[in-house]
């Protein structure tokens, strides 16, 4: 048996069918470009492995295998568990992983494929040639110089590769880095959003469970009914305050047909007896009901017995806000002692827990089912009016961190005349310390509190308590801070602090399950972006094609014009114009190239930020009256993206601002960090704010300025590309471009600022580094 490290005899090598081939490298692109979130890991692996045996030809005689790894950078390791294979007959090799010091870990090191017949003292996989394999060619799958696996082609027949075969080879396996690569991005997003939706409906499925407990009328009938056993009462009612439309609703009664007049009362003294405690607050004892000042106010709830003794208790929520009012009477005189009214107030608040434990349990579940299918915003909005609802309050607010390690707090909701564009700092701040601390803050005295870093809000909205809570991830990290403020001296109840933090919570998987909703809808359309760009690449070449053979032929034809009869540059007019064409169709051909070059895919590599704007600026028209300065672009590390495109986003964002600052002096801020993802904490991005000082985006159109040939221009400019061609380069770079809030300190001036995300390039490897 001759040894695997012999070079094999160079028999006679199948002739590459190049119509074919490019044939299967066409379709296999377009197949891996269509490759989405819903398209597992070994599905692309499977479909990888099959393409490349079909790229070496499908003669029966001349077998081939093709195995992929996939590469863990984390353990600096093969995972053999996701070992794909296709070709190998009568089933997969096992066993045959990669070892250190094989092909697989060579052809890693050295960043370039490994043949086994050139290499002298590398172990070929005894396994292999046992199985009958006797030629193999190991590649690197490569993102960006960064590995994802190793793609193995074995032969059954001792020949060397052809050169046109590894051509092909060569040509595929980028394809099927990129491939692999992005199915891993889709995997990882999907079993974020996964997680984040199986949470979701654990919580629904929890409040539907709390929820299936007897409703809330039947609770209040059975208190009633305890409260006449306990009481002596023959008659007793549950009203109800109705916050919409500020009257008292009966919901409960006992002992009686009500009289439909009388179901719903307005809160005031002269309303009846409930409308007198319900004013006060109070509770009343009265012994005879036929007696002043009662008799004037008096309204039996049923005509068919007359009641002479009535007792009272309001139903007081928190912050001693009226809830409703509980009342029993009887027929008979001074029916009703102390020991009574204890136990009615006692059954009262009995009453009131049930009732805020209700309207809890339905604001849960109202505030779930509106997380599905709708935005933070609206799931904030709904939060905060059923928190000021359930604690009695005007005002409350959302406050989100700008950044996942940002130092400030701008306000993202609120419920009350908040001013718009407010932003606190969170150092020094109450808000900043539930932040920091992750625990809820209350402060009873706002005007006197030190803690209290800005004391003109509260001045201005007349607060004088107030009750801060943070929201939490689910991993435990701050995002943001809700807030309540009282306008009177009141002390917060335990009741209070588990509700906020309960509402809080929900406000925070809000948010959360936005944000991986919205990181899925960029992922999708980051693939369409790449789908869209592979079928005009093909479209555009193909055009460039035509044009050249169409327009490149007049240079040519006006030359050999000319020499054929040169009495014509005798006449001036005829050799200028022929010039003219010459140098026309020329430039038709640069302009026709340079487009086409916006067109082709995007060689994402290493890019220092800082380098490419500063490229830019240097020959940027910057008019005299405008101002240009950058800050933190020199501290950030490179960018994985292409750096033309780069350039161009840049290009096209300070010419923006440019055009909207006019004639009047102005400002253009850049600005460079590196932060945190907000669901994924070991993930950094670069960000970068290209920001103005001008008049800003109008609000009717802040949602349209990424739409294709949209602008507010009046005339379009030499270049031609919007707002989209700049979110469509960031997309094919991996990132994302959106516009920020205006500035409301200066509302004649509100500026423009669009924030550019981009992903860290990988670090560089020892090899890299030498």
């Amino acid at each position: 048996m001759s040894s695997p490290l012999d070079p094999p005899p160079a028999d006679a090598v199948p002739a590459v069918d190049w119509p074919t081939t490019l044939g299967i490298l066409r379709d296999a692109g377009s197949r891996i470009n269509q490759l989405g979130p819903e398209t597992s890991l070994p599905e692309a692996l499977q479909l990888i492995a099959e393409t490349a045996l079909r790229l070496l030809g499908a003669d029966p005689t001349d077998r081939a295998s093709a195995v992929i790894y996939t590469y863990d950078a984390a353990r600096d390791a093969f995972d053999p568990a996701s070992r794909v294979s296709a070709g190998e007959g009568a089933g997969p090799l096992t066993g045959d992983s990669p070892r250190p010091g094989g092909m697989g870990f060579t052809a890693l090191q050295r960043r370039a494929r490994v043949l086994s017949y050139e290499e002298q003292g590398l172990s070929f996989h005894p396994l292999k040639y046992l199985a009958g394999m006797r030629t193999s060619a190991c590649y690197p799958l490569l993102v960006g110089r960064h590995p994802v696996g190793a793609l193995y082609i074995s032969l059954y027949s001792a020949r060397h590769f052809s050169a046109e075969e590894l051509l092909v080879l060569d040509a595929f396996v980028h394809l099927a880095a990129v491939a692999i690569y992005n199915t891993r991005q889709f995997e990882g997003m999907h079993r974020a959003l996964q997680r984040k939706i199986e949470a979701l409906e654990r919580l629904q499925r929890a409040d539907r469970l709390i929820s299936s407990r007897r409703n809330l009328g039947d609770t209040l009938r059975e208190i009633l009914n305890m409260a006449l056993n306990l009481t002596g009462a023959e008659l007793g009612s549950f009203r109800l305050l109705d916050k919409a439309t500020g009257r008292l609703r009966l919901v409960a009664l006992v002992g009686a047909v009500p009289d439909q007049r009388r179901g719903n009362l307005p809160p005031e003294e002269t309303s009846g007896v409930v409308g007198y405690v319900a004013s006060r607050r109070q509770a009343v004892r009265i012994d005879d009901l036929h007696q002043p000042p009662w008799n004037e106010i008096y309204h039996p709830l049923t005509e068919r017995r007359v009641m002479r003794s009535e007792l009272a208790v309001p139903l007081l929520g928190s912050g001693d806000g009226l809830e409703g009012v509980v009342n029993v009477e009887s027929p008979h005189l001074a029916h009703f002692d102390a020991e009574a009214q204890t136990v009615l107030e006692s059954l009262a608040t009995q009453a009131t827990i049930a009732l805020l434990e209700a309207r809890l349990l339905d604001t849960i579940e109202e505030v779930t089912d509106r997380m599905v299918g709708h935005p933070p915003d609206v799931v904030f909005g709904l939060v905060l009016d059923r928190i000021c609802d359930l604690l009695n309050l005007a005002h409350a607010a959302v406050w989100e961190l700008e950044s996942a390690d940002g130092d400030m707090l701008r306000l993202r909701a609120c419920h009350g005349d908040f001013p718009p564009g407010y932003r606190v700092p969170v150092v020094g701040s109450l808000l900043g310390r539930a932040v920091l601390t992750r625990q809820p803050v209350v402060s009873l005295d706002l005007a006197g509190d030190p803690r209290l870093g800005r004391r003109h809000l509260a001045h201005r909205m007349g607060w004088d308590a107030a009750l801060i809570v943070p929201l939490l991830m689910r991993d435990g990290r701050p995002r943001g801070a809700l807030g309540v403020y009282a306008p009177k001296p009141r002390t917060f109840s335990d009741w209070d602090t588990r509700l906020l933090s309960l509402l809080a919570n929900h406000a925070a998987l809000a948010l959360q399950l936005g944000e991986a909703l919205d990181q899925a809808r960029l992922a999708e359309e980051r693939q369409a972006v790449a789908e869209t760009f592979a079928v005009l690449g093909d479209i555009s070449a193909n055009l460039l094609h035509r044009v050249n053979n169409l327009i490149g032929a007049i240079p040519v034809k006006v030359q050999g014009l000319t020499s054929k009869r040169p009495a014509l540059l005798e006449d001036r007019y005829v050799a200028e114009r022929l010039a003219e064409i010459e140098a026309g169709a020329r430039g038709a051909m640069d302009v026709a190239r340079e487009t086409v070059s916006y067109l082709r895919p995007v060689k994402l590599t290493p890019t220092p930020v800082a380098e490419c704007f500063a490229g830019v600026a240097a020959r940027l028209a910057l008019p005299p009256h405008v101002t240009l300065a950058a800050e933190g672009l020199e501290r950030l590390p490179p960018v994985l993206a292409g750096a033309e495109a780069l350039r161009l986003v840049f290009f096209n964002l300070l010419e923006n601002a440019l055009d909207a600052l006019g004639e009047r002096p102005g400002h253009v801020h850049v600005t460079g960090r590196v932060t945190t993802d907000t669901l994924d904490a070991g993930r950094e991005w670069v960000e970068v704010t290209v920001a103005d000082n001008g008049p800003g985006v109008p609000p009717e159109v802040r949602e349209q300025i990424f739409d294709p040939n949209f602008s507010t221009k009046a005339s379009a400019k030499q270049l031609g590309f919007g707002l989209w061609w700049v979110k469509t380069w960031v997309q094919r770079c991996g990132g994302s471009i959106t516009l920020a809030a205006p500035n409301q300190a200066d509302p004649d001036r509100p500026g423009c600022a669009f924030v550019i995300r981009l992903p860290l390039a990988p670090p560089p490897t020892d090899e890299a580094r030498a």
